[in-house]
């Protein structure tokens, strides 16, 4: 604390003591005319044990003091992005390269397993139509008719007869495939899961059965 009297008190009768506070408020306050006369020579150096000369600092009695704050200014701290790697020209050219090369493939699995799948599907159409001899239409057809029958509905032509003479054989049929049994004396259309449609014979008609529960059996197929 800082204590400020002022020296002609005495003619003045009061005087004015300005006391500035740690949290900078202002205290006035008036001192009779003895209390001022013995306490005109002490200054905060001395109270606290000093041996310096006190300071003696006159104001006027509406005097006031002040102490302004430093005003401050901040600024936020800039934010730092993330920047994310891109592919090169030469990354991205490999991969549109690699689509491309992969798309026929991709393309004609797509359209054969298509084209099987459908061709199975035809063929559980025909179980229940009578057997034929000879015949090529759901009212009445043979082995071989059924399986011409049930390709044409696909949009697909193959021979009446021995139609696995134009097709590839396969150790690994599909749905959809041909079945020949027997060194050529049956046929059908494989379906999955060693079953297959067929036109058996007069008495049992066109059904689905084991392949196995017919005789020995090679599979072919157009893929």
């Amino acid at each position: 604390m800082s204590k400020a009297v002022s020296a002609n008190a005495g003619t003045v009768g009061r005087q004015a003591a300005v006391i500035a506070a740690a949290s900078g408020l202002i205290l006035t306050m008036g001192l009779p005319a003895n209390a001022a006369d013995t306490t005109a020579g002490v200054s905060a150096s001395t109270e606290s044990g000093s041996s310096q000369a006190a300071l003696a600092v006159t104001a006027a009695p509406t005097a006031t003091v002040s102490f302004e704050r430093p005003v401050v200014k901040t600024t936020a701290a800039p934010v730092i992005e993330r920047v994310r790697a891109q592919s090169t020209a030469a990354e991205t050219a490999t991969r549109a390269a690699d689509a491309t090369k992969d798309a026929p493939a991709k393309l004609a699995d797509t359209v054969s397993s298509a084209a099987a799948s459908g061709l199975a599907a035809i063929a559980y159409t025909g179980i229940g139509h009578p057997y034929l001899w000879g015949g090529t239409t759901p009212n009445g057809w043979d082995c071989s008719g059924f399986t011409q029958w049930v390709y044409a509905q696909a949009g697909i032509s193959i021979p009446r007869t021995n139609a696995w003479t134009a097709m590839r054989p396969t150790s690994t049929p599909s749905p959809g495939d041909l079945v020949m049994q027997n060194g050529g004396a049956h046929v059908g259309i494989y379906v999955g899961n060693g079953m297959m449609i067929s036109a058996l014979n007069p008495g049992q008609g066109t059904l689905l059965h084991a392949a196995a529960a017919t005789g020995t059996s090679s599979f072919f197929t157009l893929g």
